[in-house]
């Protein structure tokens, strides 16, 4: 019987494929002219880096390497998202991003995660933290993507606005947490 964890392949294609992303929404935001597009862009470009990374740290916990693959998709994907002739809206469309989230377990791609149930805590934590940022992300990039193609369809809504959007978004969000922080406080006084 081996000791070696069946999920590595997982950890590793995750690695792989968030730093990849990372790197190809940084050199996008690095070229967009679009300040609101470039928060977004930014924020979700930082959270495929550190995944990235955290993966290939854990791999490393485990005693394992980061494994490279073909790096052709990838270039391919940086050649999209550097160009300063693409508008952002192509971007979007031709990197496959801005989709809608899925709101049903069958069709959420992250749930097959945790069908392994070898998974160590730690690494557990890991996919846990990793699978919330990323639904968030698509929510930000499905808002955004949506900004833009309110925008392409005739809408006033100019570049200040796009960013006043995704600005809305987030508070709105931001202040539900908040809501249900505090309904969580108010439950452990309650207890004690």
């Amino acid at each position: 019987m081996s000791d070696k964890p069946s999920y590595l392949g997982l950890l590793n294609a995750i690695s792989l494929g968030e730093s990849e992303a990372g790197c190809y929404l940084n050199a996008w935001a690095a070229v967009t002219t679009d300040p609101g597009v470039r928060k977004v862009i930014s924020t979700v470009a930082l959270r495929e880096s550190e995944h990235g990374m955290a993966f290939a740290k854990r791999l490393c916990e485990l005693g394992y390497d980061v494994v490279p693959r073909d790096q052709a998709e990838a270039n391919e994907k940086l050649a999209i998202a550097s160009s300063p002739t693409m508008s952002d809206k192509e971007k979007f469309e031709k990197l496959g991003l801005g989709r809608s989230v899925p709101d049903r377990v069958e069709s959420d791609v992250f749930t097959r995660m945790f069908a392994d149930t070898t998974v160590d805590i730690q690494t557990g934590q890991l996919l846990g933290r990793y699978v919330a940022e990323e639904r968030d992300s698509g929510r930000l990039l499905a808002g955004c993507y949506s900004a833009l193609c309110t925008q392409a369809n005739g809408a006033s809504a100019a570049p200040a606005a796009l960013s006043a959007t995704v600005v809305a978004g987030l508070e709105a969000r931001l202040g539900r947490v908040e809501e249900l922080l505090g309904c969580l406080v108010e439950q452990l006084a309650a207890r004690n």
